[in-house]
């Protein structure tokens, strides 16, 4: 009898990723993730097939939790959750869990990921935007703005992977600060029990797409008089685990994989410290270019996300082509802004950062 041989896996064509998302991921996490698809840990199961309530899977999510805590020195104050959803769920839950509909929360507007979770707040009570940089196309992080004291919470987007700007240092608040980390989540060092709640899709430094992630401060929560839908509360989340409902189990267990790799990699410190020499290598050549330029003010710039231009646009697709041919893949940027984006997130190694600048110096001595 012939069979078709549907078993061989082929290895992947090695491309340069610089996708923002979903993104890059080690290596070792997909050898892994891909051998736990046919068979997890000799179970003779399929991560993919595997119960929500077994003692297997109850063992992923308390270890995907617990390296969570781990890796940002959480307190006891702090829970962590693993939701349905990605950030732009969180847009809304976020304000139903914490504001009500006679008070006042106050937002930062510095991208479009801020201005949809503005717009979803605004659904639940009031919203004061405290700042905004709007005007210049969100290419810089407004300064020298006032939060009032009785606003209920006060939140940002701590890198805006669109416009390729980020805040370089927390504002300091008397309320209670809650970010959307969702593009630089475990890509610097911060003290994350100064947040009252963090939120982050895990589809750029933490896994595939599907999952996300909540850090919420306990005592914040149970303040609102509305009723709230019991799969929206994030109470019973807590209590229950982040197993109230069935979670997205193949997203949780690659999402352990990756904070394990992280740990392996010495932690936030030591992996910020690669981001920032990855960052400053990529934005150096671009300085130093005549032919692209850097779009974010330069104080402001991300680590995560470098957005530029050409300046001749007339070899834009020229570059593009050029870029894919040296197999560079995922630089074109976001299709409200155009130009270019290299997204250079924690599985990115610093080789195909130094690639990608030899490709862009040859094509800039070939133009």
């Amino acid at each position: 009898m012939n069979l078709v041989n549907d078993d061989v896996i082929t290895e992947k064509k090695f491309v340069h990723n610089f996708n923002g998302g979903p993104s890059i991921l080690p290596k070792t996490v997909f050898e892994q993730a891909s051998r736990s698809v046919l068979n997890y840990n000799n179970t003779g199961l399929s991560i993919l097939e595997m119960g929500h309530r077994t003692k297997d899977f109850q063992s992923i999510m308390e270890e995907a939790r617990a390296l969570v805590r781990e890796l940002m020195n959480l307190d006891d104050e702090h829970e962590v959750l693993f939701l349905h959803g990605g950030a732009s769920t969180q847009f809304m839950q976020v304000p139903m869990n914490l504001l009500n509909e006679n008070e006042t929360a106050a937002y930062a507007d510095t991208g479009v990921w801020s201005a949809k979770a503005i717009k979803e707040a605004k659904l639940f009570g009031n919203v004061d935007v405290v700042c905004t940089s709007k005007e210049s196309n969100y290419n810089f992080i407004p300064k020298n703005f006032a939060v009032p004291n009785d606003s209920k919470y006060f939140h940002i987007t701590t890198n805006n992977t669109i416009y390729g700007t980020q805040w370089q240092s927390i504002p300091a608040v008397s309320i209670p600060l809650v970010a959307d980390m969702s593009s630089d989540i475990f890509s610097r060092q911060r003290d994350f029990n100064s947040f009252a709640l963090i939120y982050a899709g895990a589809q750029k430094n933490m896994g595939p797409a599907g999952v996300n992630l909540v850090v919420v401060k306990k005592n914040i929560l149970g303040k609102v008089k509305r009723a709230l839908p019991t799969i929206m509360d994030y109470r019973n989340h807590i209590k229950e685990g982040s197993m109230l409902n069935t979670p997205p189990v193949f997203a949780v267990y690659v999402c352990m994989l990756t904070l394990q790799w992280l740990k392996q990699q010495e932690g936030i410190e030591a992996i910020e410290k690669v981001n920032n020499q990855k960052a400053e290598m990529l934005y150096q050549a671009i300085d130093n270019s005549a032919l692209f330029k850097a779009t974010a003010v330069k104080e402001d710039r991300s680590k995560m996300n470098v957005c530029f231009i050409i300046k001749d646009i007339s070899l834009e697709k020229k570059f593009l082509n050029f870029a894919e041919q040296n197999n560079i893949y995922g630089i074109k940027g976001h299709r409200t802004v155009g130009g270019f984006r290299a997204s250079i997130y924690n599985a990115l190694p610093v080789s195909s950062v130094e690639y990608f600048i030899d490709v862009m110096k040859e094509f800039e001595k070939n133009h």
